[in-house]
């Protein structure tokens, strides 16, 4: 009899072992599992961060030249936000001068002509425009009446259209780049938007045509 309890007593330590092992097993799992999703949390958002692409564009109002990046995002990857950095040579001014843009482009559809060319019959947007220079003001100077000047000269805003059409590299010849998208926007200020209401000026006095390249790395 005493044998027979001896025996269920250590079943049952046996028993009482085995759970709190599997149970400190099991929550030991669970917080690797937890530490595991946090850091491909924190991985996915450096990786949002990372650019997509890099562009080129030749006038528009923003720079004689122009370098910068940009993220494409959406369903469809028909939302693109891009920063500039640009350049402005002298001309009749004493000093170069340096720009800075955000832009915002809407892509509402893209017409695959083959497995080499698609097109882009449709991209518009704003983007906002700043040169780094003290020749431009953000608030009226006092120099001037008060309400003569109803703008800021340091922050032009920017709407456009134009149309793109893609090379898809092959993946063979792939160097540094997926594809490379060659685009013509047509713009216009804030300014020369009322002026031409205004003044009655022709569209090539506040029309500005801009040429670029995109290049999609991701």
């Amino acid at each position: 009899m005493n044998m027979n309890l001896l025996n269920i007593k250590k079943i049952l330590m046996g028993l009482f072992v085995c759970f709190f092992t599997l149970a400190g097993h099991a929550e030991s799992i669970e917080e690797t599992n937890r530490y595991k999703k946090r850091v491909e949390g924190y991985r996915n958002l450096w990786e949002s961060l990372m650019p997509t692409y890099t562009k080129l564009q030749y006038a528009g109002g923003m720079g004689l030249m122009n370098v910068g990046f940009g993220w494409s995002y959406g369903k469809n990857h028909q939302w693109e936000t891009d920063a500039f950095f640009g350049f402005i040579p002298r001309y009749s001014s004493d000093n170069a001068k340096m720009t800075f843009t955000l832009k915002q482009n809407y892509i509402p559809w893209r017409i695959k002509l083959n497995d080499t060319f698609t097109f882009e019959p449709l991209e518009c947007g704003l983007y906002f425009n700043t040169v780094f220079s003290d020749e431009f003001w953000t608030k009226e100077p006092d120099r001037y009446p008060k309400g003569y000047y109803n703008f800021s000269t340091r922050v032009r805003t920017h709407a456009f259209v134009g149309q793109r059409l893609r090379f898809n590299i092959p993946d063979k010849k792939r160097l540094f780049a997926r594809s490379i998208t060659a685009f013509y926007e047509i713009s216009s200020c804030d300014l020369y938007i009322v002026s031409a209401f205004t003044n009655h000026l022709n569209p090539d006095d506040y029309l500005r045509l801009s040429l670029g390249l995109k290049f999609d790395i991701f």
